[in-house]
């Protein structure tokens, strides 16, 4: 169900990853290198990618490849979003790329990019067409942050929060959709750039919108999916009957899915953005999660989450409608 593997979100970003405990980030080099090796002893033939960066860091990629972890890896992606937080205007995402180019000769993926509405509906609109200019056939992939909204009444996974004014709130109105499944005027505009644009939707715990989602991702001739599994997320109750329907429900696209979110009981310090205490145990939690999701083909392993859904009955692929 996983066509690729990515390692972490944003590890540069202190809302991901906290620099006070790992100020040269060689703790993260280590677990990076570790959960790849772990991926690919499950499936070598899995893409793993480097968890993509914000800001888009040429220094951070050298480091990762002195640490020797670019050698694990076969892609790193960006993330950028220069009309809402980067301090850089849109039209240099060209020069940003071949910032990166000039480090590394791992293919390169856009993992995240998109435009809030916080604003204006029509800068998102704008956003998304020059977007689609200065991306499409210019990286190796492309996806767009995001389907929905995020609701309200949810809390944006970042270290900001209310201090930083509109800079926090433009979190919340990222998607094509609204939060009640009203399409924006750039949803129509997404369509005509699909497939080559993907989509990056990131899905709560037991989160009430996955099935919905899906569907509009078939209606939009979506192909390629990013989305998450959350190492904290195994601890709870019930957390592989979660990841099942999950990874049921977008086992029609090419989807990537982010490993990443310390337990807070398993980190040096219990936040989720904290290196943990033992880091073997990142890779074993993403050594389970290519075990029962993305098991080497030529194995003849059959993964749990497959085995569950014969008994279940569920339907196969084929038979999956379009919405």
């Amino acid at each position: 169900m996983i066509e690729a593997a990515m390692i972490w979100n944003e590890p540069n970003n202190k809302s991901h990853w906290d620099p006070e405990i790992d100020p040269e980030w060689s703790l993260f080099a280590q677990m990076a290198i570790l959960a790849a090796d772990a991926i690919a002893a499950k499936n070598p033939e899995l893409t793993k990618v480097l968890g993509g960066i914000s800001p888009i860091d040429p220094f951070f990629i050298s480091r990762m490849k002195n640490y020797g972890v670019l050698d694990h890896l076969d892609a790193v992606a960006l993330h950028g979003f220069p009309l809402d937080w980067n301090l850089w205007q849109i039209h240099e995402w060209p020069e940003k790329i071949n910032e990166i180019r000039a480090v590394t000769d791992l293919p390169i993926w856009v993992s995240e990019v998109g435009v809030s509405t916080f604003g204006a509906e029509e800068v998102q609109l704008w956003g998304l067409q020059r977007t689609a200019e200065l991306l499409k056939g210019k990286v190796e992939r492309c996806q767009w942050y995001s389907l929905y909204d995020l609701p309200r009444s949810w809390e944006a996974t970042t270290r900001h929060r209310e201090a930083e004014g509109s800079s926090y709130y433009r979190h919340y109105y990222m998607g094509i959709l609204r939060e009640d499944g009203t399409p924006k005027p750039a949803l129509e505009e997404f369509a005509k750039h699909t497939p080559d644009l993907g989509l990056v939707q990131w899905f709560h715990f037991e989160d009430p919108r996955l099935d919905e989602a899906a569907a509009w991702m078939r209606r939009l001739g979506v192909k390629s999916v990013r989305t998450g599994l959350s190492w904290a997320d195994r601890f709870r109750l019930n957390a592989l009957d979660w990841f099942d329907r999950q990874m049921r429900a977008l086992e029609d696209f090419d989807v990537t899915v982010t490993f990443c979110f310390t337990p807070e009981h398993r980190g040096i310090a219990p936040h989720h953005t904290s290196a943990p205490l033992v880091p073997e145990e990142f890779a074993g939690f993403c050594e389970e999660m290519v075990e029962r999701y993305a098991p080497r083909q030529d194995s003849g392993y059959v993964s749990r989450g497959a085995k569950s859904a014969r008994l279940l009955g569920l339907e196969s692929r084929a038979s999956l409608g379009a919405g």
